[in-house]
This record gives C-alpha cells, sequence and structure tokens, in this order.
C-alpha cells in the first residue's frame, strides 16, 4: 500500500527504502539506493530519438510500386504494425495507471516517467509510419479486436493488468505482493521481453534486404529502448525478491512458468499468423525456436530453470542488433554501453 506518512525525528536514510511497501517520503531521491534505476533512467535520456528524424522516402516508394514487395511481405508488415500500434498503448497505460502508483521508490518512478515518455515515442512512430504508407489507420489500430491470434495475446496481457488498474488495489499483504509480482512479470517480461521479439525480427530482415528501411531504422531505436525497460524489469522484480524472499514459492514459481510458457506459444500463433508461407530467409518454425531461445533466457533471468531444451538463435544477426550479452540485469552485471541516438549506424 502507497503511503507518504513523513518520518519522525529525523533524515531519510538509504536502508529505509525499499521497492514495496515503502514507508519512507516518497519525494525523497537522494540518498539514491537503487542506482541501477538511475543509470537506466540515465541511458533512456542519452538514447532520446524521434520517429519524424528517420526519413520514410524510400519505404513510401517501395510500398506503392507494384513489385516491390511480396503479398506475403506486405501482410507480415500490416499484421506487425497492426500488434505494435495497440500494445504500445497498453503497455504506457499500465505504467502510468498502475505500476508507477505501487512501485514505492522515487528513483524507479523517475525511471517510469522516462519509460512513459519513451512509450509515447513508439505510439508516435507506428502513427507516423501508417500515416507515411497512407495505410488504413481504422483497420490497423483495430487488428487488436479483430484479428485472432493478436486478440488473443490482448486477452491474455488483460487479464494480468486489471487487478493492477483497479483504484481499490493495494500491496501491503502476502497475497497482493504476490500478484503485483506476478503482473510485474507479466509487463516486463512477457509484453517488453517476448512479444515484441517477432515483430523485431521481421522487420529488422525486411531491413537487412534493403526493404523498409526507414521502419526498420525506427525499430532498431524502439527495440534498444525496449531492451532497457526489460532490463529495468527484471531488476525490479528481482529486489522485490531479493527484499521479500517469502514472496518466491514454490507455488509462485511454478505460476511464473506457466504465464511464460503460454506466453511462447501465443507468439508462435502470432508468428503462424504473420507468416503463413515464411519470407525470405524468415519463417514460422525459425519464429518458434527463436521464441523458445528468449524464453529460455528469460527463466535464466529470473532464477528459474529453461522451459525447454537447449536451444540456439536461429537469429545470430538479432544478437548483433540487440547485443544479448548486453542484454543483463544488475544481479548478473552492470551494464553502461549506451549509445546515443544520433550514433545508431545502420547497416
Amino acid at each position: 500500500m502507497l503511503t507518504t506518512t513523513p518520518l519522525q525525528g529525523g533524515r531519510v536514510r538509504v536502508d529505509e527504502k525499499a521497492i514495496l511497501n515503502c514507508r519512507a517520503d516518497l519525494n525523497q531521491l537522494l540518498p539514491l539506493k537503487y542506482h541501477w534505476a538511475w543509470e537506466k533512467y540515465l541511458a533512456g535520456c542519452n538514447n532520446h530519438w524521434m520517429p519524424t528524424e528517420v526519413s520514410m522516402q524510400a519505404d513510401i516508394a517501395l510500398w506503392k510500386s507494384r513489385d516491390g514487395l511480396s503479398e506475403d511481405e506486405r501482410h507480415a508488415v500490416k499484421r506487425n504494425l497492426g500488434f505494435f500500434a495497440a500494445s504500445e498503448s497498453l503497455v504506457a497505460n499500465n505504467l502510468v495507471l498502475a505500476i508507477y502508483r505501487h512501485l514505492t521508490n522515487p528513483e524507479c518512478r523517475q525511471f517510469l516517467l522516462r519509460q512513459a515518455f519513451e512509450e509515447a515515442i513508439h505510439t508516435h512512430a507506428f502513427q507516423y509510419i501508417v500515416e507515411s504508407l497512407g495505410l488504413d489507420e481504422g483497420e490497423l489500430f483495430n487488428m487488436y479486436r479483430e484479428v485472432p491470434s493478436i486478440t488473443e495475446k490482448a486477452a491474455w496481457a488483460l487479464e494480468y493488468t486489471h487487478a493492477l488498474s483497479d483504484p481499490a488495489f493495494q500491496t501491503g499483504t502476502p497475497a497482493a505482493d504476490q500478484k503485483l509480482l506476478r503482473d510485474l512479470v507479466a509487463f516486463y517480461v512477457v509484453f517488453e521481453g517476448m512479444w515484441f521479439y517477432t515483430g523485431f525480427a521481421q522487420i529488422l530482415s525486411l531491413g537487412r534486404r534493403n526493404k523498409m528501411v526507414g521502419i526498420a531504422e525506427q525499430y532498431q531505436y524502439i527495440l534498444r529502448d525496449e531492451s532497457v525497460h526489460l532490463n529495468f524489469g527484471i531488476d525490479v522484480i528481482n529486489q522485490i525478491k531479493q527484499e521479500n524472499p517469502a514472496l518466491w514459492t514454490a507455488e509462485m514459481r511454478a505460476e511464473i512458468h506457466t504465464m511464460l510458457r503460454q506466453a511462447c506459444q501465443l507468439e508462435v500463433a502470432y508468428g503462424r499468423d504473420t507468416m503463413p508461407r515464411g519470407l525470405l530467409g524468415l519463417n514460422a518454425g525459425l519464429c518458434e525456436q527463436y521464441m523458445q531461445f528468449i524464453s529460455n533466457r528469460r527463466c535464466l533471468q529470473l532464477g528459474l530453470e529453461p522451459l525447454f531444451g537447449e536451444t540456439e538463435n536461429p537469429f545470430p544477426w538479432m544478437s548483433e542488433a540487440i547485443d544479448l550479452k548486453k542484454e543483463k540485469n544488475f544481479f548478473e552485471t552492470r551494464v553502461t554501453e549506451y549509445q546515443n541516438g544520433g550514433a545508431l549506424s545502420w547497416d
């Protein structure tokens, strides 16, 4: 439960800060306790970009040409944009209306403010792309209501955000704190860390073949942002586990395993829908292998056993794009190799 009762008889001390149910003054940013949260806030500031800085002229010409893209490629791009457009709004709404309210630490909240702005930039990017290509706005922004593979993901997401968005929901009991921890896994590990990756692979694959290079450049910036969001979320989850070990029960771990397996299955179904016949160098089978690889990675980051047998990354070029070696959290190593937005290169 969020409280702001001022302390009596002294200043706020570092050891009085906590991620959940903190009784210290929430306005006291300093002294910092969670330096990893502040570092990620600074990384976000350093990585600032805007969609309109990216030229869409080549994409517009290619999209309007008769033989520039196959029908399968056009289908994948439109499904891709339809999922991302609604998902970024869902993420932003949950950040502002729920997660900010329940995380009781000012340096974490500082990052959340930056993340909320970045989610707005991502939504702006999809609006900019849809408008530039002259796509049907009603069709694209309603796919989460009308396309089964996207609708099912949206329904799963809403199940794990319903309680947090309830104004009456409060932390402060083991049951409520576990619910928040579970939903943070859904929000950061699934939404941010699994469900965008098929879409990233599709667009970046096109970009590697010199197709839709403007969209690919924007997705590369978005992917860099999302990598920082994911790392922050995993740090928060692991910090809560460390400060509240009684929450991380065998039952809780089993539930998280089930969630990640379901999420992987939903993403695999989405891959089949967006690529029914496959694209050059990319198909639903490879994306399924990729999602199993990513799912195992997420389990390890949470301290869980992998869901699937030993898996290899079928898209090594994606590792170059997001650099999975740098996709680490505070509890593994510190990562400080952030780039400025203007320094991002596109090969």
